[in-house]
């Protein structure tokens, strides 16, 4: 019998149906519908940090604990690692930090991995953030990074961590801390539900739109508190007192309005500003040396603050891991760089 050969075309074909044959553990058939499950972000290779141990002062009580709350984006993974290790090189007590991670489903078991294989000594637990909470609630801001759902966790983390917390400290990817957490971790709270750095010569125009400030009924939210403002990505928080206030629906309401009526511009930070501008534990300004990412449009190079610091934040467009990358960096990304546990090619050939 002849042979018969088969065409490009057909060896394709061919060669697409033994891959549906052979790797059903990616794809599912049903009714002669391949369904496709959401595909893991490759996520970059980091280099393992160094064991960090407690001092003979330290205690080991579950009262000693220190929890930390962070998100886990795959895009801002290698700031967080590097926002880790600071956390734990200038701890008198790392062993005692308690990190609380929230992630999107689908991709905790690759994010388990990259940080247990980082940090091997890491207490750590990963909850999933489900993005519906907030999806329909998010309005398009100045910024695309703002838009994201777990740029908004931090609303719901009070309703995600276990009940047995009662308070935390809430801190941004893009930011290392050069001081021990433990003394932000211990600010008298003196009754309020947030303790930050506050700025009380804020001025509240470049917050809200002209739609907020000609409404008197929203306007009014606002009489005979201080402008005071705080960044949301370094918090204090009183989780019972949040949790008994019910300072998510509070937040989700002010969402509503901007939804129906366009009162602000930033993403999730004016919804905090109309709640708790000039209500909260005002800490030493030490402790938030932020906008040295720039401005969110631009994001240009910006100088340190006068004063002493505990702890650098790159708030704004400019993340020093890109700029560094770039080979453009500011003066101020040289400060994060010792703390950048990606192995990129330059390390890996220099091992």
């Amino acid at each position: 019998m002849a042979s018969r050969s088969l065409s490009y075309t057909q060896l394709l074909g061919l060669l697409s149906f033994i891959l549906l044959l052979v790797t059903p553990t990616t794809m599912a058939v049903r009714v002669g519908v391949i369904l496709h499950k959401p595909s893991a972000p490759t996520l970059p290779v980091f280099r393992e940090a160094p064991a960090f141990r407690n001092g003979d002062q330290c205690g080991t009580r579950e009262a000693d604990q220190i929890h930390i709350a962070m998100t886990l984006d795959t895009n801002y993974l290698r700031g967080t690692m590097a926002a880790v290790l600071s956390l734990l090189q200038h701890s008198t007590c790392p062993e005692n930090l308690s990190f609380h991670f929230l992630s999107l489903p689908h991709f905790e078991n690759d994010l388990f991995t990259s940080i247990k294989s980082t940090f091997p000594y890491l207490n750590f637990k990963i909850y999933q953030f489900d993005p519906n909470l907030v999806r329909s609630k998010i309005s398009k801001s100045i910024r695309q990074a703002l838009d994201q759902p777990l740029n908004y966790a931090r609303i719901y983390l009070a309703d995600i961590i276990p009940s047995s917390v009662d308070r935390i400290i809430y801190l941004d990817s893009d930011l290392v801390v050069v001081d021990d957490i433990e003394k932000l971790w211990h600010v008298e709270m003196e009754g309020k539900v947030v303790a930050a750095p506050e700025y009380c010569h804020a001025n509240f125009t470049h917050y809200f739109t002209k739609t907020f400030w000609s409404d008197p009924v929203l306007v009014k939210v606002l009489e005979g508190k201080r402008p005071c403002y705080f960044n949301t990505g370094v918090m204090v928080v009183d989780v019972n007192k949040w949790r008994k206030g019910m300072y998510t629906q509070k937040v989700e309401e002010w969402m509503t309005i901007q939804k129906q009526k366009r009162i602000y511009h930033l993403g999730s930070l004016p919804p905090f500003l109309l709640i708790f501008a000039g209500d909260i534990k005002a800490v030493n300004h030490r402790w938030n040396q932020h906008g040295l990412g720039g401005d969110n449009f631009e994001g240009r190079c910006r100088t340190l603050h006068p004063g002493p610091i505990s702890l650098l934040h790159w708030s704004g467009k400019g993340k020093p891991w890109l700029r560094l990358d770039s080979r453009k960096p500011c003066i101020v990304d040289h400060l994060w760089a010792p703390y950048d546990l990606y192995r990129s090619s330059r390390h890996s050939l220099e091992e």
